[in-house]
C-alpha cells in the first residue's frame, strides 16, 4: 500500500463526535487563556475593592464588590484545575491510544503469520478490519472488484471465519481478553 493511500485508510471512519488529535490540547489551551485573562480581571478587581475598602471602610456596595472579585478568583482557581486535570486525562488516553494500537498491530502481524496470509491478502484483511466494504477496499488498492472479493475468501478460509464479523471479532476479542464462552 503507498504513503497516500496508507494515509486516507487510517484517517478513515472517525466518529464525528470524536476529536482530532491535538484538538483537545488547542482547546484546553483556549480555556487556559480565558482562565489566565479571568485571573488577571480577578487581581485587579480584588486590588481595587481592598483599596476601596481601606480607603472607606466597608460599605453594601464595596461588599457586593469584594464578594463579585472573590467569586471570579475561585473561578479562575476551579477553570485552572479542571485544565489541569482535562490535560492529564488527555494525556492518559493518548497513552492508552497508542499502546492499544501498538498491540493491535502486533496481534494483527501475528494472527496473518499464522494464517499464512500473502501481504495482498494482509492489506485487504487490515481494510475490512478498519472497516471498509469490498468497493471501498477496490478502490484503495487499485485493484478489481472480483480480486479483493476472492482475496477476501481467501483470508476467510485461511483464518477459518465465515465473514467479516466474526473475522474481526477475534481481533476485539483478544485485544479486550474476553474468553470465548463456547470454549468452555
Amino acid at each position: 500500500m503507498t504513503a497516500g493511500r496508507e494515509t486516507a485508510v487510517r484517517s478513515r471512519r472517525r466518529p464525528r463526535w470524536a476529536a482530532r488529535p491535538g484538538e483537545i490540547v488547542r482547546r484546553l489551551g483556549l480555556i487556559g487563556a480565558v482562565g489566565l485573562l479571568q485571573a488577571g480581571c480577578a487581581a485587579f478587581f480584588l486590588s481595587d475593592v481592598l483599596r476601596d475598602i481601606s480607603a472607606a471602610g466597608f460599605t453594601a456596595h464595596l461588599d457586593v464588590e469584594l464578594a463579585a472579585a472573590l467569586a471570579l478568583v475561585a473561578g479562575s482557581l476551579v477553570a485552572f484545575r479542571e485544565v489541569r486535570a482535562a490535560l492529564r486525562r488527555a494525556a492518559a488516553a493518548e497513552r492508552s491510544r497508542q499502546f492499544l494500537s501498538g498491540a493491535f498491530g502486533t496481534l494483527f502481524r501475528e494472527r496473518c503469520d499464522a494464517w499464512n496470509l500473502t501481504p495482498a491478502e494482509r492489506d485487504v484483511a487490515l481494510l475490512l478490519v478498519k472497516g471498509f466494504d469490498p468497493a471501498e477496499i477496490a478502490a484503495h488498492r487499485g485493484t478489481a472488484l472480483g480480486t479483493v472479493r476472492a482475496q477476501l475468501a481467501r483470508v476467510y478460509g485461511k483464518s477459518g471465519h465465515s465473514g467479516r464479523g466474526q473475522f474481526v471479532s477475534v481481533f476485539i476479542d483478544d485485544l479486550l481478553d474476553i474468553p470465548d464462552p463456547e470454549a468452555d
